[in-house]
């Protein structure tokens, strides 16, 4: 903690669904002493930015209830208030759905130190972080990072339905290779994109031996990145070298490069896990819903070309034969978009697998956003997303978590191939 006030306090609240309530205080720390810390430091190299803070103070999470928390810090004055997001992760996850917090892509897009992987302090992309730490409070959403946009929504929703939860992270899911054996469903929330090889490879053995796939977001899984060590421990670091992944240290010591999936020298498109791939940035369009009779979006009330503004954005992905792709695999929603001149279609599509294992991608990023909403839309708050779009994502949701809190849904539920219908030629299924 920084700050120039004389005193704070810590308070943990737990985030679900609490009759109506959205957290649950569990715990609260005495007034702690303030400390008014160093500014960041910028690794020359890397350009990574670091907090060279010293620990102010330790939270015991000794039986806490597993899941997401925010912890509150006041100062004791009132005057200033941040977060930090903590996952207290499950122990085992047999049997229960698993809800993924997107760590590293939170931190990938953290500018605190005016430094991430995407611009640098000259607020230009040649001088980006090529890494990034844990070790630094997040800038944006008031300290949550990307939690309270992409995640808290579906976490709400999820609780309220009762069913068996387990949580955990990215970096968890990386570090455990058995952590998802056994577990009904994996939950991918709204904006999941960088992962390591090793989450990628766990996440791909629990599928295929029947783990269910729940991608809510867009752009999953498209960067792939490598864990460094830092001073206060294993896998503190973000390594994502991307254009410039030959110039990365770890690289030419023999570990995959740092760079998209999809790219040489190391090939491994998302779609081979997803079923749909990464499309483009930015977009604005109506998501409309091409297959109406379709289990996942019963009682939704939506009808064939029934279209719901705004709901495709700012990624999307779509179904794209030049790219390997499971089969059969079945179009619910096919949204024309038009990204930066280039006409295309967003998908949402429902697969299943030998294993017996089903997977549902919605194609946008705005899917968890609307899960809240309720009213006529804002752009300025939630990009003009309207009740009707609250309403259609809800039930789906609620149909693909219901369905997938069984292990191997595809088995009682298999896809029914219709990528004909919305392609139609094979050349024309793979035109990108």
């Amino acid at each position: 903690m920084s700050t120039t006030a004389a005193f704070y306090t810590v308070s943990a609240y737990r985030m679900g669904w609490y009759a109506g309530a959205r957290a649950r205080l569990v715990w609260r720390s005495a007034p702690l002493p303030g400390l008014l810390q160093p500014t960041a430091t910028l690794q020359p190299t890397t350009r990574m930015a670091c907090a060279e803070w010293q620990q102010t103070a330790t939270v015991d999470t000794t039986n806490w209830p597993e899941g997401s928390y925010l912890l509150r810090l006041d100062t004791q004055d009132g005057r200033a208030q941040r977060f930090v997001p903590v996952t207290v992760r499950s122990l085992w996850m047999e049997g229960r759905t698993v809800v993924v917090n997107s760590v590293a892509t939170w931190q990938a897009y953290n500018r605190w130190g005016d430094a991430d992987l995407y611009k640098g302090t000259t607020g230009r992309k040649r001088s980006r972080s090529l890494q990034v730490t844990f070790d630094r409070p997040y800038a944006s959403r008031h300290g949550a990072g990307q939690f309270l946009v992409y995640e808290a929504p579906l976490i709400a929703l999820i609780e309220r339905m009762g069913l068996p939860l387990a949580y955990a992270t990215g970096l968890d899911v990386a570090q455990c290779p058995g952590l998802l054996q056994g577990a009904a469903s994996m939950i991918s929330l709204g904006h999941d994109e960088y992962w390591s090889p090793e989450q990628r490879q766990h996440v791909t053995q629990a599928r295929d031996t029947g783990t269910n796939l729940a991608v809510l977001g867009a752009n999953c899984c498209y960067r792939r990145i490598r864990y460094d060590a830092s001073p206060t421990g294993p896998d503190r670091v973000m390594v994502c070298y991307k254009d410039d992944w030959a110039k990365d240290p770890g690289y030419q010591r023999g570990c995959p490069p740092t760079n998209d999936f999809r790219r040489a020298p190391s090939p491994d498109p998302e779609s081979s896990l997803l079923g749909v791939i990464y499309d483009g940035y930015p977009v604005d369009a109506p998501y409309v819903v091409s297959q109406p009779e379709h289990w996942l979006l019963a009682g939704s009330g939506a009808r064939a070309g029934d279209s719901f503004p705004h709901l495709v954005g700012v990624e999307f992905d779509r179904v794209n034969l030049a790219y390997p792709t499971p089969r059969p695999i079945e179009i619910l929603a096919h949204s024309p978009v038009v990204c930066k001149g280039r006409p295309s279609h967003a998908d949402t599509a429902y697969l299943t697998l030998p294993s017996g294992a089903a997977v549902f991608a919605t194609g946008t990023m705005r899917w968890v956003e609307a899960l809240d909403a309720d009213g006529p839309g804002d752009k300025k708050v939630n990009h003009g997303l309207d009740e009707r779009a609250g309403h259609f994502t809800r039930t789906v949701t609620m149909n693909v978590l219901q369905a997938f809190s069984r292990r191997a849904a595809g088995r009682i539920r298999p896809a029914h191939d219709n990528l004909a219908d919305h392609y139609g030629t094979p050349a024309a299924m793979s035109s990108t």
